[in-house]
């Protein structure tokens, strides 16, 4: 049957709808993504200034969950990915809000002039500090940059408990408040410097006298007065060594500075961490262990400061013994622990 002029004008209309309705579609989230964002906002309580905001971070909240879907269905990795509570934040908001460490050598005392596990010849196949009582429940810096005093406080909670039997929660805030000679609260600091000013202070008080607030603040000193936990000094761990470094975590949990920026990084759910990461050392957490899975693959145990609803319960599990002497992400780097 012939098309009428007046057919074929419909016709070429509904073409043109269709046209347009599939160039929208391609540059539309669609509505199943829409929905994810909208119960990833509810379980996170994200709430945001305006509609543009909200367009802004469910584009960048899209493309994480792609390459995170993409990167799980290959399982070329041992590891997982997550959608997680830094999904809307870009690697560069995310870097800037949940890391401060301040590359840069270690602070120079008379304190730090030898490694008192140099000697050691054997160390244990495997060490959880958590299970000896040494490391107390995962913490959350939230969006401030003091990544270096909750490893600090870590390692300073580990040997405190070594010494008194005693596991106390240890004031971070504290640290943020009052160690700023040459820390600088929220916007990074050095584990080697909170050493020193808890060593110059007499020890910290605990975290419920001076609880965390995610924020700079004046420093109070009457509740800076009443410390509860006390350390001696400090050692850095040999530069580049992870045999020197598994020697000093067979011993007490250490802190550790390591390059946390890559994206697999921030979405890091559960298994051995691999990932690619360079050495440009920007994020201060504590090695509290280590083992190896059950094909063989060596690993340390890290806890970290970004919640439990990071990682595995708030802790991830790195490679250990790679060919790298710097070790994964430079772990091996600039690695300290405070003495009893």
């Amino acid at each position: 049957m012939a098309l009428t002029p007046s057919w074929m004008l419909i016709l070429a209309a509904a073409l043109l709808v269709m046209s347009a309705s599939q160039a929208t579609a391609r540059t539309l989230p669609d509505a199943s993504i829409i929905q994810r964002h909208e119960t990833w906002m509810a379980q996170y309580g994200r709430v945001y200034k305006d509609e543009a905001e909200k367009a802004k971070r469910l584009k960048i909240f899209k493309e994480h969950v792609e390459y995170i879907e993409s990167f799980n269905e290959a399982g070329a990795k041992p590891y997982k990915l997550a959608v997680n509570k830094f999904a809307d934040l870009t690697n560069e908001e995310f870097q800037a809000s949940r890391n401060g460490f301040k590359m840069g050598s270690h602070s120079k005392s008379s304190k730090v002039s030898s490694f008192r596990y140099a000697n050691v010849s054997a160390v244990p196949s495997s060490m959880d500090w958590r299970k000896k009582g040494a490391v107390t429940g995962i913490k959350d810096q939230g969006q401030c940059g003091c990544c270096w005093a909750f490893s600090a406080v870590a390692a300073t909670e580990g040997i405190n408990q070594l010494k008194t039997g005693k596991l106390i929660s240890l004031s971070e805030q504290e640290l943020v408040d009052c160690d700023t000679s040459e820390d600088e609260g929220c916007n990074g600091g050095l584990m080697d410097n909170a050493f020193e000013f808890i060593i110059g202070n007499h020890g910290l008080t605990t975290e419920s006298n001076y609880p965390y607030e995610g924020s700079d603040g004046t420093c109070n000193s009457k509740k800076e007065s009443s410390s509860v936990a006390k350390i001696t000094g400090y050692e850095d761990v040999p530069t580049n060594s992870e045999s020197a470094l598994l020697k000093a975590v067979a011993n007490q949990p250490v802190s550790v500075a390591i390059d946390a920026s890559g994206n697999d990084f921030q979405f890091y759910s559960s298994g051995v961490f691999t990932g690619e990461c360079g050495t440009e050392l920007d994020h201060g957490v504590t090695a509290v262990g280590y083992d190896k899975t059950s094909d063989g693959t060596k690993y340390w145990l890290v806890k970290n400061s970004w919640g439990s609803s990071w990682g595995e319960n708030g802790y991830i599990r790195m490679q250990r013994d790679v060919d790298a002497a710097e070790g994964l992400c430079g772990i091996a780097m600039q690695a300290s622990y405070p003495t009893a």
